[in-house]
């Protein structure tokens, strides 16, 4: 099958590999000084992300600099409202801003301008170009129930509670949300795998603040609409799940949503998941970012646990979530040592 010769992409197709292969969440970005540099001479985030000049320079940064693995497409998951409609803003220490809030307007008042994902897809041509054969070039795209989030907030919330009560107030309507999410990812991530991705990630990063029934409904049944959906149009290409805080659901997820490989977060132990997820699932993760920033014996003995629980599975080295800007680049050095002794 083409690709076995790139570890990420065998061991996300179910091979087992004596080192695993590594990459970082959010290795592209703040905690590197070329990132930083380039920024600062680009602009904003949302200018770096439709610069696709810029944006493929800052995939590939990392990749140089520690030869990782697989390389992760610089974009962000709220491209995909910014198609749907929403006008997206990246406000300077306070985060992205979609507007109008859709607890404020209604889907249907929104018009589609699927055109503003085409830059994407460029970045995805140029780093295609330039990766080298024995990376793996990774795609993603925002979960539904995640992006709705931001959605219906307008904006991150605590607790995700804007969100949560329009489920409970008016789930006919949400579930309007979620499927207009759902089918854009489809193409989405489709178009990627067209301009040269080979692998693609799910986030669901705030799958944790739900309860079983509304992770059934909301994180479960949406995901498993896109796998399905993507899987005709291409069945050889890996899914990885990521369902940040699912905890003792993981099972759930992993045996519903037909994705090819599960991310884990933090918070779970290596060992249970080891125990109770399928044995030839592919799992991904799961060092602290906070670990990594420690270095040390500290990053040691818990790099060491993950890698022991997972050493009899397909294994993907992670972080349970994005990389820490002010993560010192020595430690990242550090960890690539310790998972490929």
């Amino acid at each position: 099958m083409p690709g076995q010769d790139k570890p990420l992409l065998a061991v996300l197709r179910g091979e087992k590999r004596e080192k695993p292969p590594v990459w970082l969440m959010r290795q592209a970005g703040r905690y590197l000084p070329e990132y930083r540099a380039l920024r600062a001479d680009k602009g904003g985030f949302l200018a770096l992300v439709y610069d696709s000049d810029a944006a493929a320079e800052i995939t590939l940064q990392p990749i140089r600099r520690f030869g990782f693995d697989g390389a992760i497409l610089f974009s962000d998951i709220l491209i995909v409202p910014y198609a749907l409609g929403q006008d997206l803003a990246f406000e300077a220490g306070e985060g992205p801003r979609l507007s109008p809030p859709l607890m404020d307007a209604a889907l249907e008042a929104l018009q589609a301008v699927p055109e503003r994902l085409e830059p994407i897809y460029r970045t995805v041509e140029k780093v295609k170009a330039s990766l080298p054969p024995e990376a793996t070039l990774l795609g993603f795209a925002g979960s539904p129930w995640t992006v709705a989030t931001y959605m219906i907030a307008g904006r991150g919330s605590k607790e995700q509670a804007e969100a949560r009560r329009y489920a409970y107030r008016d789930p006919a309507a949400f579930s309007e949300i979620i499927g207009a999410v759902a089918d854009m990812t489809v193409d989405y991530l489709s178009s990627q795998v067209a301009a040269g991705v080979e692998a693609v990630q799910l986030f669901d990063s705030w799958a944790g603040s739900l309860s079983p029934a509304q992770f059934e409904q909301w994180v479960i049944a949406p995901n498993a609409r896109i796998v399905s959906a993507f899987k005709v149009r291409h069945p050889d290409v890996p899914v990885i799940g990521f369902p940040k805080g699912a905890g003792g659901k993981l099972g759930a997820y992993a045996r519903e949503t037909g994705v090819d490989a599960i991310g884990l977060d933090e918070t779970v132990d290596p060992v249970w998941a080891a125990a109770e997820l399928p044995k030839s699932l592919p799992v991904q993760g799961n060092l602290d970012p906070l670990a990594l920033i420690a270095g040390g014996e500290a990053l040691e003995s818990a790099a060491s646990r993950i890698l022991s629980a997972f050493e009899d599975r397909p294994h993907v080295f992670n972080l349970g979530h994005g990389i820490l800007p002010d993560t010192p680049i020595d430690h990242v050095e550090q960890l690539l040592r310790l998972v490929r002794r």
